[in-house]
């Protein structure tokens, strides 16, 4: 048997916190293993008329044209640093309000930025894409079930013979002379690797990273693409929700146990379900006394129609006090 209690919107706590998860592998082959799933890409500029029979195909995992990764990866996320590589300012149009709404007009082109040719820090730096016909450009791909909300900024390394990249926690990514090659897109889970020769960008530091730097990197693209003996490794950021129940028993509450082999003539009863106490009519003399206090063991949490959702055990019984209130915390993680 048990008593029950409304939860009061006070009762209830959600609390948001961010959980992380490293993953480490090792082969080509453990990127393309069953549930992981990370693919890589190689992207040609491929200037012309688009013929779909001989157009050069990519992909490790799921098969794509070379000429739409590349269009894909320059349209939504290097748009505004082609003319540029510091980024063109954003094109937008201007309100001029008219007598009502159907009357207002817009001046000028109305380009938004709808897509995710942002810069992820609040530094300055140039952004590189190549544009020059049959340019290439590397693509990696980890899907969302593996990185979650985002990958964790300073927690991706990607290694191979001839050396480790990793992300600077700014949207770069970096090779052992500290010299950006590429960018990371942390939300979208999206690694580009733009030139395998760095270009002068000039130098320019913060705190342990070099920005720009000089040509001396000929790690080729196709290495980070096709390789096989590679290393990759992140750390996923997922955000879960913490619900905390507040169960709260007044000293006036709860004060008599519930439990049927309290009282005198009770039947065992037994079932294929298990052992069972039907009430009997009397209580027995030792639960009369000023002092009895029932323990709690158990509580449950129901819906409103008293289905029973959840169940919670305590460690070890929990007397009810008399004179002050006890209260129970439920944690629920989802």
């Amino acid at each position: 048997m048990g008593a029950y209690k409304q939860f009061l919107a006070s009762d209830i706590v959600v609390t948001p916190f961010e959980v992380n998860k490293a993953f480490n592998f090792e082969g080509a082959a453990a990127l393309t293993a069953s549930g992981v799933g990370i693919d890589r890409f190689l992207g040609t500029n491929i200037t012309g008329a688009f013929n779909l029979a001989s157009a050069p195909t990519t992909g490790q995992v799921s098969t794509q044209y070379q000429s739409l990764v590349y269009n894909s990866i320059k349209e939504l996320y290097y748009t505004n640093y082609l003319s540029s590589s510091y980024g063109d300012n954003v094109n937008t149009a201007s309100l001029i309000p008219g007598a009502d709404t159907a009357g207002d007009r817009y001046v000028g082109t109305t380009q938004t930025p709808n897509y995710f040719n942002y810069l992820q820090t609040t530094l300055t730096y140039q952004r590189y894409f190549p544009t020059g016909s049959n340019d290439i450009i590397g693509v990696i791909s980890i899907p969302s079930r593996l990185f979650g909300d985002y990958i964790q900024p300073k927690s991706f390394v990607y290694t191979t013979p001839s050396g480790s990249i990793t992300d600077d926690g700014e949207g770069n990514i970096i090779d052992e002379n500290l010299e950006i090659i590429g960018n990371i897109f942390y939300y979208q889970g999206l690694i580009t690797i733009t030139t395998s020769n760095p270009i002068g960008y000039g130098f320019v530091t913060y705190g342990n990273t070099l920005y720009g730097g000089q040509a001396g990197d000929n790690t080729s693209i196709l290495e980070y693409v096709t390789g096989s003996n590679i290393t990759c490794s992140f750390s996923s950021s997922y955000k879960i929700y913490e619900t905390q129940y507040k169960c709260t028993m007044r000293e006036n509450e709860f004060n008599f146990s519930q439990n049927p082999s309290l009282s005198s003539g009770s039947t065992l009863i037994s079932s294929s379900m298990g052992t069972f106490f039907t009430p009997g009519q009397y209580l027995t003399d030792n639960v009369t006394g000023s002092y009895f206090s029932p323990y709690v063991t158990t509580v449950g949490l129901y819906d409103e129609n008293q289905n029973l959702l959840a169940v919670g055990k305590l460690s070890q019984p929990l007397p009810v006090s008399p004179t002050t209130d006890t209260t129970i915390l439920i944690n629920l993680d989802r």
